[in-house]
């Protein structure tokens, strides 16, 4: 279970990295050889979600409604 754990924080991590274009090249080659493709696929997928609708509440607290 910790491995499991460990390998969901590290998904994460290199997720977040990638976004921000800051990955190690340590990072990469671990995550080249040990992650899995899908895990990355719905990681990415759910940080851009929340990217757009922190993107959209931030639209919508700036722009008054009329």
């Amino acid at each position: 279970m910790l491995y499991k754990n460990s390998s969901l924080i590290n998904t994460v991590k290199s997720v977040a990295s990638a976004f921000f274009g800051v990955q190690s090249n340590k990072n990469r080659e671990r995550d080249f050889s040990q992650g899995k493709l899908s895990h990355f696929i719905i990681v990415g997928v759910i940080g851009v979600i929340i990217f757009i609708a922190v993107l959209i509440a931030i639209v919508t607290l700036v722009i008054p409604s009329t």
